[in-house]
């Protein structure tokens, strides 16, 4: 099982340098993978939680492909409606060719009717453009693959019960965004799906968390390489990292967050 990490792409204090430093770490810590998120408009709703500056994710990967070797790099995830999906489909089999092969496409239907209406673009049809556009994915690459094409995975994100009937139609691998164990488990049983790879919270605390609702990769270090243990035996192909919960004051102070992945990646190893 691999392990990535959701780089914050937005909020004060985040820069190129910020985003270079957070790049080498990830590199060097010996991760898998490394995603930023997406918007377009940062609409005051979308502001509240994910407030400027917000680096557009092609440019930010293509830029730190650039200055990485061995890490993949994706999204968590791209508001799929918000572009033409030839557009999407250009893009990404650029940012794949340019960076040796290593995107991972995340995928989403989005949340932020006021960003949804700033782009012209129904917000109560989204679900409908997102298949769409997904059919039109898949068809433009198709039609273009050949023997030098390396084939870009799409991960379909969401926790509902559309969504993982479109990760089964449409995807990859299903690509959940933080849930708690039961709640994944109980998924899982329930589906059967091409791969599983779930966006956890990470938050490391010095005390365990009791909490039955307590999301998946919070708590001591030993509670996080638990979960990390039990996802794999779930059948977790690669497991994200997040370690943003909300305020954007945080960013301005990633050291907690660099410590914290540290840890994991001084302790993780993959059970045999």
């Amino acid at each position: 099982m691999q392990l990535g990490v959701n780089v914050p792409n937005f909020g004060p204090g985040t820069d190129p340098g910020v985003l270079r430093e957070w790049a080498r770490i990830v590199e060097g810590l010996g991760f898998d993978l490394l995603m930023v998120s997406d918007h377009v408009a940062v609409t005051p709703d979308v502001a509240e939680r994910y407030p400027e500056p917000f680096y557009e994710p092609f440019t930010t990967l293509s830029w730190l492909a650039g200055i990485t070797t061995r890490l993949r790099l994706g999204t968590t995830v791209l508001v799929l409606p918000y572009r033409h999906p030839l557009l999407v489909a250009r893009m990404a089999t650029n940012l794949n060719q340019l960076s040796g092969g290593r995107l991972v496409l995340g995928v989403g239907l989005g949340w932020a009717r006021q960003e949804f209406e700033a782009l012209g673009v129904p917000f109560t049809a989204r679900g409908k453009l997102t298949d769409e556009h997904l059919v039109t994915l898949r068809k433009a690459w198709r039609e273009e693959a050949d023997d030098h094409t390396t084939s870009i995975p799409i991960w379909v994100g969401g926790n509902s019960d559309a969504a993982i009937r479109r990760a089964i139609r449409f995807g990859d691998a299903w690509h959940p965004l933080r849930g708690t164990l039961p709640w994944l488990r109980s998924a899982l049983m329930n589906h059967s799906l091409p791969a599983f790879a779930p966006r956890i919270a990470l938050r490391l605390t010095t005390t365990p968390i009791d909490d039955p609702e307590r999301l998946a990769g919070t708590g001591t270090i030993e509670q996080i390489l638990d979960d990390l243990d039990q996802l794999h035996r779930l059948g977790a192909d690669t497991v994200l990292l997040d370690p943003y919960h909300g305020d954007p004051e945080d960013i301005r102070r990633p050291h907690a967050a660099w410590q914290a992945l540290t840890a994991v990646a001084t302790h993780w190893r993959t059970p045999s």
